[in-house]
């Protein structure tokens, strides 16, 4: 009897029953003796890392839960000192909150910017999703920020006029960081773009603009942008500070993401440039509609880390004196009363920035995934 017809015998026997893999091999069971407990040492590592993050999660729920104060009368704190750093002051939050927010605005139109940070968010939210993605995008996006400008200058349709000067906290950070990548982004193009040129003028151009901002730190060209570049102003005309803060910030994000974008143009096959010039496409053609779409989508990642620093690095305008998020937080806890309780403050202010951060995060990773689909087929 031959081998094939010992196969098919058997294959057909009341013994040839499928076999389900061990439970041991499969599921979270079989993920955690793959990753975890691979080996003696994996698994001495993975107990004693375990241990640790349980200890230091029971520690922070008995300070930030357990024996936590959640209010007390205005500037009584003696009841939060009594606890000497057994547990936290959440009063702290409760009573600076507005503060920590929205600055020095005043009290009674705190509704005006806690309705620009929703427009915000709601922005992020509409321009993630990639039906929106058309023309008519641009122009929410101008909408929005004219009703946000609108919102916080006031001045027309009834609302109050308050000067910039008494802006402060989150709306701040938003509109640094939202303006400030999205003219970014664009200018970094054209200037990675510019270093590929075959005209010498524009490559040493965008060179020398790309290592002259990467060459000094962002606080140098805050610096200069407030109290220098004013030198140099005509008599009598003045830019807002608020606005060359934002021309500094632009600048400098411009000349990082300038070389994350050169380095997916550079990833990119020289095949698909061959590709798009024998279809006799235009030099603008073959880059928007060919090179740039599939060069970009190489470089999310980085792309995405960098916009999470730069949002986060807005926090530096406090040298120029202008009350961001981590400023206004620093801010609320000078008064007397309240010293003593910056861990609070500083938790809360960090929670504020890692959800920004932590979903600009996941929708990168969501977006790669969703382009680079044809990859894995």
């Amino acid at each position: 009897m031959s081998d094939l017809t010992l196969t098919t015998a058997a294959a057909h026997s009341p013994e040839a029953v499928s076999r389900s893999a061990p439970l041991s091999q499969v599921g979270l069971a079989g993920w955690l003796r793959a990753n975890l407990f691979s080996s003696w040492l994996s698994s001495a590592v993975t107990l004693v890392l375990l241990y640790l993050v349980i200890r230091w999660v029971a520690g922070f729920v008995e300070w930030g839960i357990v024996n936590a104060i959640w209010w007390v009368p205005e500037n009584q704190t003696q009841a939060c000192r009594d606890l000497k750093g057994t547990g936290a002051c959440w009063a702290v939050i409760a009573e600076k909150h507005r503060f920590i927010l929205f600055g020095t605005y005043p009290y009674d139109e705190h509704w005006r910017p806690a309705l620009c940070v929703l427009l915000f968010v709601g922005l992020y939210v509409v321009s993630a999703m990639r039906r929106f993605w058309r023309k008519e995008l641009a122009l929410i996006w101008v909408a929005v920020l004219a009703l946000i400008g609108v919102l916080m200058w006031g001045g027309v349709l009834g609302l109050p006029y308050v000067p910039q000067e008494r802006w402060g906290g989150l709306p701040i950070t938003l509109i640094l960081a939202t303006f400030g990548l999205a003219f970014a982004f664009p200018l970094a193009i054209l200037v990675a773009l510019g270093r590929r040129s075959r005209l010498p003028a524009i490559k040493a151009l965008c060179v020398l603009y790309v290592e002259l901002i990467r060459g000094v730190p962002l606080i140098s060209l805050l610096f200069m942008a407030s109290v220098m570049f004013p030198l140099f102003l005509p008599e009598g005309m003045n830019i807002d500070k608020l606005l060359r803060a934002q021309i500094a910030i632009i600048l400098f994000a411009g000349a990082y993401l300038a070389e994350v974008v050169r380095g997916g143009l550079q990833a990119l096959d020289k095949g698909q440039y061959e590709a798009a010039e024998a279809l006799g496409l235009s030099y603008w053609q073959k880059t928007g509609f060919i090179i740039l779409p599939q060069a970009l989508r190489l470089v999310i990642p980085p792309l995405v880390n960098t916009f999470i620093g730069f949002f986060k690095d807005t926090s530096l305008v406090l040298i120029i004196g202008i009350f961001d998020l981590l400023t206004a937080g620093k801010t609320a806890i000078i008064e007397p009363a309240w010293q003593g309780f910056g861990v609070e403050v500083y938790v809360t202010v960090g929670a504020i920035y890692f959800v920004f951060c932590f979903a600009m995060s996941k929708y990168s990773q969501s977006l790669e995934a969703e382009l680079n689909r044809h990859r894995r087929r």
